[in-house]
């Protein structure tokens, strides 16, 4: 499975931004998708998982309410709307996918991964 990340870029806080994910690869389809981020000096975090088949999202209880995960499954490809955004939100995100159902926040549970796109918000 391969994972092409982008839509980042440099925005004022407030601003918005939204990054898509593409899947491609035999076992691209049916499985969860995540989107980390890891800024610099931290630790990879979960931000936001949607399962594929369900639509059950998930989210890091500081994006709650400014950030949207959604899938369209006809093009392999997810997406994070990011509104409202802050400085703290600046990171590389990194989207990741898994081959079994569920949607865990730790990266050791996912097994395939994206290059990372950076997002910089600026105040």
């Amino acid at each position: 499975v391969q994972l092409q990340a982008s839509g980042g870029g440099l925005v004022q806080a407030g601003g918005s931004l939204r990054l898509s994910c593409a899947a491609s690869g035999r076992a691209s389809s049916n499985f969860p998708m995540a989107w980390f981020r890891q800024a610099p000096g931290k630790e990879r975090e979960f931000v936001s998982g949607i399962d594929w088949f369900g639509g059950s999202t998930s989210y890091k209880d500081s994006v709650k309410g400014r950030f949207t995960i959604s899938r369209d499954n006809a093009k392999n490809t997810v997406y994070l709307q990011m509104n409202s955004l802050k400085p703290e939100d600046t990171a590389v995100y990194y989207c990741a996918s898994r081959k079994t159902y569920g949607l865990p926040q730790r990266t050791q549970y996912y097994d395939y991964w994206g290059q990372g796109t950076l997002v910089t918000v600026s105040s």
